[in-house]
């Protein structure tokens, strides 16, 4: 079985290693318009990371979904605390506080590396995770970020076979920005996320795949649609 990831809609992604270890990003589930599956369909889950607790990425079904998979949560302590608050145990949660930016974690042979993102939050600080996978493949999920320089370090210093980068600009990167980052972080693949979902976001994927041809043409596209899925 090969390395799956599923966009969900917006920042949610759905991720299948070829080991079967699954892990949901975001899981805004309950009240997106745009993802094509119900918290009552996710049957089996091992990690859960969150980026930040804006309402469109914490959600409100990570204590469903914890008690249906027993997955581990990771985030920061701050927003651990308001996981916490909402009924997720401390033992579903990653050393029973969170972690934080620079540090890497390894659950079922897969490594977590939480990242800065430049954005904002009420609890902790906003982030992004670089996922390697048991076979060594690596997964960047940008979070709800602006650009930043640093962005070349992650390039530098780690193989991204695929990254996930919002494009939906006013909140996020808009798509010359996200196509830009591309020249950073060098990535294998890219999957456009966190746009469409709101009339005030960019509404589809077009400028940034024009974009994205001339300042990164080694960087393969995936402009999937919520439900679709890339492998890697």
């Amino acid at each position: 079985m090969a390395n799956s990831v599923k966009w969900l809609g917006h920042a949610a992604c759905h991720i299948t290693t070829e080991k079967g270890t699954v892990i949901l990003i975001d899981p805004w589930i309950s009240g997106n318009a745009s993802c094509p599956v119900k918290k009552e369909d996710i049957k089996k889950a091992d990690i859960i990371l969150v980026t930040h607790d804006h309402f469109d990425h914490l959600g409100t079904d990570i204590p469903d979904l914890v008690k249906a998979t027993g997955a581990t949560v990771i985030a920061q302590p701050e927003l651990v605390d308001t996981l916490q608050k909402s009924g997720v145990s401390a033992d579903n949660i990653i050393f029973g506080m969170g972690m934080n930016i620079g540090g890497q974690v390894e659950i079922a042979g897969v490594k977590i590396t939480m990242t800065q993102a430049f954005h904002s939050g009420t609890a902790g600080n906003p982030a992004g995770y670089i996922i390697t996978l048991e076979d060594g493949k690596t997964i960047y999920h940008a979070g709800d970020t602006g650009i930043f320089a640093s962005m070349g370090l992650f390039g530098d210093i780690y193989d991204i076979d695929l990254a996930l980068i919002p494009i939906g600009s006013v909140f996020t990167m808009n798509p010359l920005q996200a196509a830009v980052s591309l020249t950073l972080l060098k990535p294998k693949k890219v999957i456009p996320i966190h746009y469409q979902t709101f009339p005030i976001l960019v509404q589809d994927a077009g400028e940034f795949i024009d974009l994205a041809r001339k300042k990164a043409p080694e960087v393969k596209v995936e402009a999937i649609k919520p439900g679709q899925e890339v492998t890697i």
